[in-house]
């Protein structure tokens, strides 16, 4: 009977923790985000006037607009050359050193607002705050509340 009581009391403890346990605030790391990005622009030393702060957050560079118009859907199949980068620099993902396919849709939220502001054959640097890409998850050596700075060529769009 003992050992009962004890296990209900841990139980409750537990659900106590638990219903304590602290939301995770989007807006503040949102804003966190905001800050590391400025940051990261002034220490790389890239020039303001070239970087724009879209209204969704993302902060990207178009380094080349690129010349054959796309007129973008969430089923644009997309082939990009690209390089993804944590902001202290280690790369996370290349595509394998290929240019590789994928749908507009089926990508993190950083790229689907960032890459119809280019056309076939440009190139744009996007710094992705964590809401706009994988947010509070840890995913494939991203830690989480992760900003991505990404470098991405668009070799073509269908």
């Amino acid at each position: 009977m003992k050992t009962i009581k004890h296990l209900f009391l841990l139980v409750c403890t537990a659900v106590c923790f638990a219903g304590c346990a602290k939301e995770f605030d989007q807006e503040k790391q949102f804003s966190k985000d905001k800050e590391l990005i400025r940051k990261f622009i002034a220490d790389q030393k890239i020039p303001e006037k070239d970087v724009v702060e879209d209204p969704s957050g993302l902060f990207y560079q178009i380094i080349k607009r690129g010349d054959v118009a796309v007129v973008y859907t969430p089923n644009t199949v997309i082939t990009a050359a690209y390089e993804g980068r944590l902001l202290n620099g280690s790369v996370f993902d290349n595509g394998g050193g290929k240019a590789i396919s994928f749908p507009l849709g089926g990508v993190i939220t950083g790229w689907q607002i960032g890459i119809p502001k280019i056309n076939v054959g440009g190139e744009i640097r996007l710094l992705i705050p964590s809401q706009l890409a994988y947010k509070n998850e840890a995913t494939g050596g991203i830690p989480e509340n992760s900003v991505l700075d990404f470098t991405v060529k668009l070799i073509d769009a269908k």
